[in-house]
């Protein structure tokens, strides 16, 4: 093994060179990750720490759910036996309009109901940091002759019929998502809800104008409480028809 015999003046010349190396290779990673194309980041340590806490491996597949009145925004992503674990709970930082679906363009209504959301609709260059299309309006919404355009969640906290998550919440939400396509995830679901659809909740709008619309949207809600996995979700007469996870559908279901 070779040995250096170094005076005083040398070794601090040595340490002053090996200093100079450690901080100009720290600069350059923290270089190289800020400028790496935000849509591209990597989840933080912390994320990947919770996600192992739970059991959940790097690519899980992805289910969002959406609560209006009590401005929150659940990523439940899926464990290995194929259940879904809840990884985080957002706080929804705007959100415009009333309890209530969209019905029309300029109503500034944010949307009320099931979504499907595939790699197309990520959008990496949205002005709100990052977002991605609800898929406004959907088989539902079309039977009501529903319309609008561009229903995002996305960051920013501004909301124009959209919901409105902080940059810092929805670089991770994005990222997952990201994540699950990568693993293999055609497509992950939203399901977006006036408020937790419990029967008190009920109760306690039964006699609103949209009651009948949420009474129908309820079955769904409940459906994921008891599987933890999302439901299959279809339109046949205007009205929404859930069938339980994984069971195969005959042809017109």
């Amino acid at each position: 093994m070779k040995t250096w015999n170094l005076g005083s003046r040398e070794f601090l010349k040595v340490l002053k060179t090996l200093g100079l190396c450690l901080f100009l290779s720290l600069s350059l990673s923290a270089c190289l990750f800020e400028t790496t194309p935000k849509h591209l980041k990597p989840l933080s340590e912390k994320a990947k720490a919770l996600m192992a806490e739970k059991g959940i491996e790097k690519g899980a597949s992805m289910f969002v759910r959406v609560f209006k009145r009590e401005s929150e925004l659940e990523v439940w992503l899926s464990k290995p036996d194929g259940e879904y674990a809840l990884f985080k709970t957002y706080h929804i930082c705007n959100w415009s309009g009333q309890l209530g679906p969209k019905q029309k363009i300029g109503d500034k209504q944010a949307p009320e109901g099931f979504y499907v959301i595939r790699p197309g609709q990520m959008n990496p260059r949205s002005k709100y940091h990052l977002s991605f299309n609800l898929g406004f309006p959907n088989a539902y919404d079309k039977s009501y002759k529903r319309t609008g355009q561009h229903l995002m969640v996305h960051g920013g906290c501004e909301s124009a019929g959209c919901y409105a998550v902080t940059d810092i919440s929805v670089q991770e939400i994005y990222s997952l998502g990201r994540d699950a396509f990568v693993g293999g995830q055609r497509s992950f679901h939203v399901h977006a809800f006036p408020f937790r659809m419990t029967d008190e909740n009920m109760e306690l709008y039964k006699n609103h104008k949209w009651a009948f619309f949420w009474e129908n949207m309820k079955p769904g809600y409940d459906m994921f409480e008891q599987y933890k996995k999302p439901p299959q979700v279809g339109v046949v007469n205007k009205r929404y028809v859930f069938f339980k996870p994984g069971i195969k559908l005959r042809a017109g279901k």
